[in-house]
């Protein structure tokens, strides 16, 4: 099985040069950036490295995950943020759910042995949606084990999974609809611990109220078209 490491950057430099050489790129059989117009130095340091970089000229994270699956050669993918809150010692992790039989791998940062970025806040308004969000998916698509983070972008998924999905998405919830119709075509989910830890620098783009809304308007869209995807 050939294994394809995505790294998925928009001005992380911080982020970038604090974890590059932690990131397990041997791991892979393939290695490559989709960038979605960084000015922060962020391709001039890849480039530096030898890392295949691939511009995204449209914006957005859904656009980023289609890219990466048209370009790579890999059997199986894995996506990876460099920004801080993903640990890179869970990527070989992943691959090996993929391995052991799964469709989809999910770093998943609620349950047993896992952390959310949010963990201290006596208000972490993410996490309860993430959970909520989480729970609806599981609620009305899902007839296999409970999955507890439907949402993270961290993740693997096999080539002829992908494909069948036909995910469309657009921004963050390319993720969610990922899960989801993974869901719906009884795909074998499974998913490994994380420790999500704060960025390290850059700012989010996920803008919380617009976010939940588009994610609620993902999710009705899901339950209208069933499998006609």
């Amino acid at each position: 099985m050939k294994k394809t490491l995505v790294l998925l950057t928009l001005n992380e430099i911080e982020g970038i040069t604090a974890l590059f050489d932690k990131i397990p790129l041997d791991s892979a059989d393939e290695v490559f950036v989709v960038d979605g117009g960084s000015t922060d130095g962020t391709r001039d340091f890849l480039g530096e490295k030898g890392v295949r970089l691939i511009d995204q000229e449209k914006k957005g994270r859904g656009e980023a995950f289609r890219i990466a699956f048209a370009q790579a050669n890999g059997d199986v993918l894995c996506f990876f943020s460099p920004d801080g809150n993903e640990d890179p010692s869970d990527i070989p992790r992943l691959f090996a759910k993929i391995e052991a039989g799964a469709d989809l791998a999910i770093a998943r940062r609620f349950g047993k042995d896992a952390r959310n970025e949010e963990a201290d806040l006596k208000l972490p308004f993410r996490a309860w949606a993430n959970r909520a969000f989480t729970w609806m998916a599981n609620l009305f698509f899902n007839r296999g084990p409970y999955v507890q983070d439907t949402i993270n972008g961290y993740r693997a998924i096999t080539r002829s999974a992908f494909q069948k999905l036909g995910v469309d998405a657009h921004g963050f919830l390319i993720e969610y609809q990922m899960t989801i119709r993974a869901m719906k075509l009884r795909l074998k989910i499974t998913e490994v611990p994380t420790i999500e830890a704060k960025r390290i620098g850059g700012e989010s783009t996920a803008s919380s109220i617009p976010t939940g809304f588009r994610f609620l308007r993902g999710l009705l869209r899901e339950i209208i078209i069933g499998r006609r995807f």
